[in-house]
């Protein structure tokens, strides 16, 4: 049976409840009722409106998940064909979830405050992650009390109040759409993610819409490789009213500026009359050059113009619709220069503080009382005349989203102002505060409305050339809710003329026949521009335009297509690395469905019905995985399934072409050019399989190979040389400058599985003078020195904090790199015999003061590591990334490392004793959960007395 939503039990609801104080219960043996949340913040702000009456703890997020790799498996499992996916696709794709090792603590401390407790209230987040984690939260804690679920989007008193007094029963639907989810992403990553290991480069991965999202930004650089620029000219004129009218008023301006349009009745080319590939006129139009500017504008010199027409239009502009999460990661974007995550990450802090609404959200929606409260505000604020007869409802374009969620706006029945909360806020949390709260009050103010005006110029030139102008402008007449809120736009991907909604230009009152002498020609030269590369708001637009993916999950999108390094910011537009387009390239070419655009909006849709309880889930995976012809899962189900797909195709992948990346540019012979993807990163191959090769630097982008810079790379002295032959193998040893320094390699064939040997240059050595014999000794270390009268083995080995000696995990530094190859058994038992060395040297000075972080309130500074540089707040490190320079750094672009670091950062554990360790493999293994279990716990879910 397809999964229903479960009814909400009369015995729950309490419609007289409102607001008041949440009651307390009928304690069971003296215990308290036991609320959970998902985040200690949240726990803690709800403890405090819910008072010593309850017991609040956080899950800290998902306590379950399908194995992360094969240390995961429960022993029992171990041995099942389908363990390696963490799903058993033979029997009703049902998966086996495991503990998260970081939750193991957490779980038994909830475990126990569950034994203690009257009841249960399940309060995480109202969305599909929200519903699974309180799923997952029941069928791991086993509960004998009553268990309810508690929703709220926003954490105010008021709100909490009503959650505790309404109740409903968990939705099994929604639980189900998540695990659907997560199942197909695991069946794709897992079964596609090998293919990219084994004909790219190791450890990359394939997801549903990160692959998707990937194609999309190479599509872009293809189109910038691709561009040819084209020149051509423009004529503006400035143009004076001969005959100044009356009643003009005394703010009327007295000329207007005009561009030329048509030259004989055939139009002026503008940048949009270019092919982009060829730079060549794609219409019949007059192309400028700067001659023919130059030299119409004298023959025009001096002659009038006169009025042809005059167009006047009334111009209204309605509100913008509340904030949903993709559309305010795109206006933060804009407007305050943040990455989605970002965005995001102080979005999460203003909700868990009670400031305003759940920010995962895909409905524009508002409630009653918050459109009561903007209306209110805006009256206060700007005069009722701002605010509308009657109160605006926005219509959710997004499918699939929920109506019953709301859109992310100020938490509360009435608003409080960004000035009555920056005492309370960080910097950036009042940012984003005061962008929220103006979007939502304008969405609930009148239009603005005012004039546009459109005057065309007819003149002749000495010559009898007939020419045309245009001139357009605007008036705003009333500003509505311009007064409060005017959208951003994106960078480099507007038109020409675009201009922001509160914008105007006055043009002066003329009428058809008028007359009007010329003042000014001026002939300006354009080239035209390719197309612009995304941006993560510009991506966002694009992902959410194409129906691809969930808005609420476009954030981490855009994170993890960075951290998996097939994309690079290089200012705030992203840069295709050139492993995507080899990633791109292998996915076109042998599975172009899994990132055909259309193909995985349908998925999309879909999975919303199996969310709607109308295609059954285990139908619709069997179809993907397997094949079918229920003419679901599109392209891959009529080939066969994933499964049969990714075996068929895996050894028909030429390696060597999908890795392989043909340029335009040529080498300084005439040679074509490519780029190929190896093992040491991307390098350019000139004349074919025997030509010259050069590293192609991180820095430089995919569309700044032009033929140019492939010749200063080819030109440019490497300091690459092969040094000779390593007896052992018979392979060549050569030296070569890596990102950490110059190294020494033993330089393994193509294709081969051998792994090649490397070792560090000492200090003293360098590329040019390093012979084979010194390479040779290099790739012998690490040495083994000897073993401890107890049997320890005592290695010498140079790492990045230079040249030391390791016995077990106790490792002590020498005092220079030479000493890796004379130091004795003798000499290193001494070494360990003395008590270990504490301290560092003297921090050097920063490389850069940046100011204060909006978070950590530190100073932010620069500095050089061992690892490259870095910034630091005082008590993060965050290294800078690809893309990043020392020079232009930002503080902005400083906190935005900084808080990823602070997310990223590893929970601290405990040292565990050897005792407990013995004792682990004795501990019951998690067993697989199978369809019958779950529906077994999702029933008893549904049957808790509601108290």
């Amino acid at each position: 049976m397809p999964p229903t939503k479960t009814a909400k039990s009369a015995t729950t609801t309490d419609s007289a409840a409102g607001t008041r104080t949440p009651r307390k219960r009928a304690a069971a043996g003296g215990g308290k009722p036991l609320v959970i949340v998902e985040s200690p913040t949240k726990a803690t702000k709800i403890a405090g409106y819910l008072g010593a009456d309850y017991v609040v703890e956080a899950s800290v997020g998902h306590i379950r998940d399908l194995p992360r790799n094969a240390a995961d498996v429960p022993a029992a499992h171990k041995g099942e064909s389908w363990a390696r996916l963490g799903v058993d696709v033979d029997n009703g794709f049902s998966p086996l979830y495991v503990v998260s090792p970081d939750r193991r603590q957490q779980v038994t401390r909830l475990k126990q405050l569950v034994k203690d407790a009257s009841e249960i209230y399940l309060a995480t987040d109202e969305d599909r992650e929200g519903e699974a984690i309180a799923w997952h939260l029941i069928d791991t804690l086993k509960p004998t009390v009553p268990v309810r679920r508690m929703v709220f989007h926003e954490i105010t008193r008021e709100a909490i109040a009503r959650a505790v007094a309404n109740p409903r029963e968990l939705d099994t639907a929604l639980v189900d759409a998540q695990e659907t989810r997560r199942i197909l992403d695991r069946l794709y990553g897992y079964e596609v993610s090998p293919v990219l290991w084994k004909k790219v480069l190791p450890k990359l991965s394939a997801g549903r819409v990160q692959s998707v999202a990937t194609r999309i930004v190479v599509e872009r650089e293809r189109a910038r490789m691709r561009f040819t620029a084209a020149d051509y000219w423009s004529l503006d004129g400035l143009f004076e009213v001969a005959d100044r009218r009356a009643d003009a008023d005394a703010g009327e301006p007295t000329t207007l500026r005009a561009r030329l349009v048509t030259v004989d009745d055939s139009r002026v080319a503008t940048g949009r009359d270019f092919d982009a590939d060829t730079g060549a006129v794609t219409s019949n139009v007059v192309h400028l050059d700067e001659a023919g500017a130059r030299g119409l504008a004298a023959r025009l010199e001096g002659r009038p113009v006169t009025v042809s027409r005059v167009e006047e239009k009334d111009y209204t502009r309605k509100p913008y619709a509340p904030f949903i999460t993709s559309t305010l990661q795109m206006e933060a974007g804009r407007k305050l220069g943040w990455s989605s995550a970002q965005v995001m990450r102080v979005a999460q802090r203003l909700y868990e503080n009670g400031h305003i609404t759940y920010m995962r959200t895909d409905s524009t929606n508002l409630s009653t009382e918050a459109i009561t409260a903007a209306r209110r505000q805006a009256a206060e604020l700007y005069g009722d005349a701002y605010v509308p007869a009657e109160p605006r409802r926005y219509a959710t374009k997004a499918k699939g989203a929920q109506e019953a969620h709301e859109a992310i706006r100020p938490a509360g029945d009435s608003f409080r102002t960004p000035g009555q909360l920056a005492g309370q806020l960080a910097r950036d949390e009042f940012r984003l505060y005061e962008l929220i709260w103006q979007r939502t009050i304008a969405s609930q103010m009148a239009n603005a409305v005012g004039k546009t005006l459109s005057i065309r110029l007819a003149g002749s030139s000495s010559t009898g050339e007939t020419v045309e102008f245009t001139a357009s402008g605007r008036t705003i007449t009333f500003p509505g809710f311009l007064r409060a809120y005017v959208e951003g736009r994106d960078e480099g991907h507007g038109t020409d003329d675009a201009e922001a909604d509160d914008s105007e230009r006055r043009l002066p009152r003329v009428e058809r026949g008028q007359r009007l002498d010329t003042r000014e020609l001026d002939p300006r030269g354009h080239t035209t521009s390719p197309p612009a590369r995304y941006t993560e708001p510009s991506l966002t637009a694009r992902l959410q335009e194409l129906e691809i993916g969930r808005p609420s999950t476009y954030a981490s999108i855009m994170q993890t297509i960075q951290d998996r390094g097939y994309v690079w910011k290089k200012g705030s537009a992203l840069v295709p690395t050139f492993v995507a387009f080899a990633v791109v390239n292998l996915l076109e070419q042998h599975f172009a469905a899994l990132v055909d655009y259309d193909f995985t909006a349908r998925l999309e849709n879909e999975l919303d019905e199996i969310a709607g309880g109308t295609l059954r889930r285990v139908d619709w995976l069997t179809e993907f995985y397997f094949g079918g012809e229920g003419g679901h899962a599109g392209g891959i189900a009529a080939s066969g399934g994933l499964k049969s797909v990714v075996g068929q195709r895996l050894e028909e992948i030429d390696a060597r072409g999908v890795n392989s990346i043909p340029l335009r540019a040529t080498a300084p012979n005439g040679d074509p050019v490519v780029v190929r993807v190896g093992r040491y990163g991307p390098y350019l191959q000139a004349g074919g399989e025997d030509g010259a090769r050069v590293s192609i630097p991180d820095e430089i982008a995919p569309d700044e190979l032009t033929s140019e810079r492939v010749t200063e790379l080819l030109d440019a002295p490497s300091s690459d040389r092969e040094l000779g032959t390593d007896p052992e193998t018979g392979h060549p040893v050569a030296v070569k400058a890596g990102r950490y320094g110059p190294y020494v390699t033993t330089v393994v064939p193509e294709g081969s599985k051998e792994s090649p040997r490397t070792a560090s240059l000492f200090k003293t050595m360098s590329p040019e003078t390093v012979t084979l014999e010194q390479a040779l000794q290099l790739l012998t270390l690490p040495r083994i020195v000897g073993s401890t009268p107890e049997g320890e083995e005592i290695q010498a080995l140079n790492g990045r904090y230079g040249p030391y000696v390791k016995k077990g995990t106790d490792s002590r530094s020498l005092p220079s790199e030479e000493a890796l190859f004379t130091i004795t058994l003798d000499e290193a038992l001494v070494i360990f015999a003395q008590p270990k060395q504490r301290g560092r040297a003297a921090a050097a000075a920063p490389l850069k003061e940046l100011g204060a972080d909006p978070v950590s309130e530190g100073q932010v500074t620069v500095r050089e590591g061992r690892f490259g540089p870095y910034v630091t707040d005082g008590e993060h490190n965050a290294s800078l990334r690809k893309g990043d320079d020392i020079e232009t750094i930002t503080l902005e672009r400083a906190a935005e490392l900084l808080a990823d670091r602070r997310e990223r950062a590893p929970v601290k554990k405990k040292a565990a004793k050897k005792t407990a360790a013995k004792k682990a493999p004795a501990k019951k293994a998690e067993a697989k959960k199978t369809t019958a279990k779950k529906a077994a716990a999702k029933a008893a879910a549904d049957t808790v007395p509601a108290g």
